[in-house]
């Protein structure tokens, strides 16, 4: 399991590294945020790709703690009292106790179970497929956030010459590489519960029950964990971003989230907050009922625009409306971000980032 996690950490640090990469291209491409699935105030696509990160930054951790804290069982004989070993020995312990050091250092330990029963404490396998599984929920958000802007077409993952987006309609350009993530993600987050209920009925110093089932979920965790990260890795070294797309959508709903902003500038060149308030709130029921009843365009704006009691702020509504006054410190926390934390914790795998992938779809 340590070599498999060793096979895996450098797979997770390169998804880290693009997606950071991706983060940092795209840190002031003001988009819309979305909280309850509705639209909110603005965010970047550099920040949210840093969302991503973070997720994965705390996998990284994880799988280095889990990797570094698993331990070796030693000689301890058939219910770990060392019985044999003692007998061997004649009765001196210190020798039972050097042989169960040099027996640790051949296989490549630092430390060893100090008691155990017959078998290691199966504990361990419930914390390695513990951490694969929040790996697989991890990928699984980045996926469906990935699928969802698909779905708006404010994104795309790669797509291959020749490659079939869809069997039955040709236009479409279908997330498949992300679904398959998600699809696999879900059958990795499943299979912790196999060490759960394998640790939770060894019957005093072990039962058998446990052998046959973890030769399969122990094997298939670390396989689909390599899989889905050469998957997500694959995707982000090619994400497409449509910069028109997103600038639409803010565009369709940045009048309503300008309303506040439009009333203080309307309050500093001499007007009336209430009578501002009551102004626009009409205006933006009006425009609102276009949108919903009409399934037209927001013309907040333009309404604005006709309106001679917004006269005094007429020139300066371009302003009001450049979205990137929207994004708050979103730029700099990214690249804060990347600096502080990123960049330290991949560190250890500098000379393993630079590995493609390459799938056959």
């Amino acid at each position: 399991m340590k070599d498999a996690f060793n096979i895996l950490l450098p797979k997770l640090a390169r998804c880290i590294q693009r997606l950071s990469t991706f983060a940092e291209t795209y840190k002031s491409l003001p988009c819309l945020g979305y909280t309850h699935l509705q639209p909110a105030q603005l965010t970047t696509v550099g920040k949210r790709a840093c969302l991503w990160v973070q997720d994965l930054l705390t996998d990284l951790e994880s799988f280095q703690r889990s990797r570094d804290s698993i331990r070796f069982r030693g000689v301890k004989g058939t219910t770990g009292t060392q019985t044999s070993f003692l007998a061997l020995f004649d009765g001196d312990h210190s020798k039972v106790e050097e042989l169960d050091r040099l027996v640790r250092e051949m296989a490549g330990f630092d430390k060893s179970y100090l008691v155990c029963g017959q078998t290691y404490p199966r504990k361990l396998d419930i914390d390695c497929l513990s951490v694969l599984a929040s790996m697989g929920a991890s990928v699984h958000k980045i996926c469906t956030d990935i699928r969802l802007l698909a779905s708006m077409k404010e994104l795309e993952e790669p797509f291959e010459k020749g490659q079939i987006g869809s069997s039955a309609m040709a236009y479409k350009r279908n997330p498949m590489r992300s679904e398959r993530c998600c699809s696999l993600a879900r059958h990795l987050m499943c299979l912790v519960q196999d060490p759960l209920m394998t640790a939770s009925v060894q019957w005093f110093e072990r039962s058998l029950d446990d052998s046959a089932n973890r030769r399969v979920c122990l094997a298939e965790g670390f396989l689909t964990a390599d899989i889905v990260l050469s998957t997500l890795q694959n995707i982000t070294e090619g994400i497409v971003v449509y910069p028109q797309v997103i600038r639409r959508r803010i565009d369709h709903e940045l009048p309503f989230m300008a309303t506040e902003n439009i009333i203080m500038a309307m309050v500093k060149s001499g007007g009336n907050r209430q009578e501002c308030h009551e102004e626009i709130r009409i205006l933006s029921q009006q425009a609102a009922a276009v949108v919903k009843q009409e399934g037209g365009d927001n013309d907040l704006i333009q309404r604005i625009r006709q309106s001679s009691y917004f006269q005094p702020i007429h020139d300066t509504l371009p302003k009001l409306m450049d979205p990137s006054t929207f994004i708050g410190r979103a730029p700099e926390q990214v690249s804060y971000f990347i600096k502080e934390e990123v960049q330290p914790a991949l560190e250890p795998y500098k000379d393993n980032l630079n590995t493609k992938v390459e799938l056959n779809l």
